[in-house]
């Protein structure tokens, strides 16, 4: 993760999350204060490095010494930062950890696999990511890149010295036991296999780049921080299958990824990575980046296939599947960005290490976004198998301001909501299946004793049914009324036999939708009805919710024992419904409440309910 250097070099956390924390005015006062001070150092943007909750983040990496990650950073701190570290005394108090690697270490500063929130986590497909310039060939090729394609392709570093046939290529990637990490957890090397057997017609390579789950951006991050890996797996993917063209279908609300997409590719034609006559081999791919326009259902395959099509991006039918005739009727192979970057990462680490993590049927890491009611908010990635305590607690820090967990929403509106009695069950697809989940994309939203399930149960059946294509009758109208009765049920108006309904419907939902979106938007209400019916019994039946999330039955009280008098819920109030003052117990004008819910967030004593 270090590089030897003749200057100094600092990098700059310009992904998306970065940029949206300060990250431009911190760059802006980095090129500043360099030429204020006529130092000469490069500037390199750079990703994010996961811990989405530090930025805006900068390194700072100065020849014989180990390379510094500096959190929160101001634009006028930028300046003290850079002269301290360059004059041998860096801020410690505002440095997370050094990069490993030969140069001499700093004193007082941990080093990053030393964080707590490392100590657990795998940087597989991550170790790219927020370390290199991902606008850098020549950075990526240093890091190892294209090495398990020139492997494969002319046999360099082989002990035969010989190319890889695509059949051996195929029974490598079968042999890894890589699953795909969009969701449904197919065993890639089967599904290559599958398409490979078609000869003598063209084929298609399909990355699958449209995250579009509430609170997913693991795919936008690799393909800010890393774009080369994905590319890199899909060449080889083309050259196993015998693929003669490739897309990566992007959702337009990612330009940065877009943008960096087009320079990687660029970038390759021109070193003989993509084109005509890959490496002299004479084996030819080329890939383009086509920008999807927003649509949800545009994740599930024949959809994509459609839209890239120009068509309306609308499911179809299978049989037959997208190996046997997928783009334009062709065979097909589409997997998505993280898929892709495991590949080429598997041939340079070898089998041996690779299996060395993940489960017996699943090889490998995953990583998450990790959202929500969390400390370390951002991505993460473990082998295959970390439990969600582990997630949660030891690398996400747990639940903040002392709050108590209460639900964690994993594989988005097409997942499930799961309790703190599955806080040890292990993070792989038959274990998330078996307890009403799914691992999806990837997304995990962490949610405290303040969150509704019932709420949220609605607000992510609103998601799905202003998704739904509405091709098929189950999805467009089961969404449709399931979401009729959670809203009711918000509102005070619920029955107890739209418990019943809402499983009942949901079954027939699920069993009889025609894509993956109808067949698993009900999961999220159906494992909230299971896992937290005192939620939804407390708004049928007591007509109040728990939380007061639910505008139309919230009646606050302020509790005399528990208030301290500490004053936090007075300002805020914007009718002065709070009536005392600070070092006093106060009291509630109902008269005055317009029933905001600003007191309750403010009060950090639960003396409101």
């Amino acid at each position: 993760m270090t590089q030897k250097l003749d200057k100094p070099r600092i990098y700059v956390g310009m992904g998306t999350c970065g940029m949206a924390a300060g990250a431009v005015n911190v760059h802006d006062a980095v090129v500043s204060h360099l030429k204020e001070k006529n130092i000469d150092a490069d500037i390199i943007q750079t990703a994010c490095v996961g811990m989405c909750f530090a930025e805006p983040m900068i390194d700072i990496h100065v020849p014989g010494k180990a390379r510094i990650v500096y959190q929160k950073v101001k634009a006028d701190e930028v300046g003290k930062l850079i002269d301290g570290q360059l004059s041998g005394a860096p801020n410690a108090k505002k440095a997370i950890a050094q990069w490993e690697g030969d140069e001499p270490a700093w004193d007082g500063i941990p080093a990053w696999k030393e964080l707590d929130l490392n100590k657990k986590q795998n940087r597989f497909i991550l170790h790219n990511s927020g370390v290199i310039d991902p606008e850098s060939l020549e950075e990526y090729e240093a890091s190892g890149g294209y090495t398990a394609l020139k492997q494969i392709m002319l046999g360099t570093g082989r002990p035969d010295g010989k190319p890889m046939t695509p059949a051996e290529v195929i029974k490598f990637v079968e042999d890894s036991k890589l699953r795909g990490r969009g969701g449904g957890g197919f065993d890639t090397g089967w599904k290559w296999s599958e398409c490979a057997k078609y000869n003598n017609v063209e084929k298609f390579v399909l990355c699958n780049a449209d995250e579009g789950d509430p609170g997913a951006f693991m795919d936008r991050a690799l393909l800010e921080g890393d774009p080369h890996s994905v590319i890199e797996g899909m060449i080889i993917c083309g050259y196993a299958i015998g693929g003669t063209f490739g897309y990566i279908y992007c959702r337009a609300e990612y330009p940065l990824a877009v943008k960096r997409l087009n320079i990687a590719m660029e970038q390759c034609r021109k070193a003989g990575y993509l084109g005509q006559n890959i490496l002299g081999t004479g084996y030819s791919l080329d890939l383009l980046v086509k920008e999807g326009a927003g649509a949800f259902v545009c994740g599930e395959s024949t959809a994509l296939q459609y839209s890239i099509e120009g068509k309306r991006g609308m499911p179809r039918p299978r049989p037959p599947q997208s190996v046997e005739a997928g783009l334009w009727d062709m065979p097909t192979i589409l997997n998505n960005v993280e898929t892709f970057s495991n590949v080429p990462r598997i041939f340079q680490v070898g089998l041996e290490k690779y299996l060395s993590f993940g489960t017996a049927k699943s090889g490998g890491t995953k990583i998450f976004a990790l959202s929500g009611a969390v400390k370390n908010a951002g991505l993460v990635e473990v082998p295959i198998g970390t439990t969600l305590r582990e997630v949660i607690y030891d690398i996400g820090g747990g639940i903040p301001k002392k709050k108590e967990f209460k639900s964690v929403a994993i594989g988005g509106p097409s997942g499930g909501c799961l309790p703190a009695a599955m806080l040890d069950y292990p993070i792989d697809f038959e274990t998330l299946i078996e307890a009403g989940a799914m691992m999806g994309s990837g997304s995990m939203v962490v949610c405290d004793e303040t969150t509704c399930m019932v709420e949220l149960s609605r607000f992510f059946m609103e998601f799905c049914a202003d998704e739904s294509c509405g091709k098929c009758t189950p999805c467009r109208i089961g969404n449709t009324v399931l979401l009729d009765i959670l809203t009711r049920i918000t509102k005070g108006q619920g029955r107890m036999e739209d418990l019943d309904l809402l499983q009942e419907y949901g079954d027939y939902i699920m069993s009889m939708s025609l894509c993956g979106l109808g067949k698993s938007s009900p999961a999220p209400a159906l494992s909230a009805v299971r896992f937290y019916r005192e939620d939804f019994v407390s708004h049928i039946v007591d007509k109040i919710c728990p939380t007061a999330s639910c505008v139309e039955l919230r009646k606050y009280v302020i509790k005399m024992e528990a208030c301290t008098g500490c004053g936090a819920c007075i300002q805020p109030c914007p009718t002065g419904a709070i009536m005392g003052q600070r070092k006093e117990i106060v009291y509630l004008n109902k008269d005055l409440c317009i029933l905001c819910g600003v007191c309750y967030d403010k009060c950090n004593f639960n003396a409101i309910l």
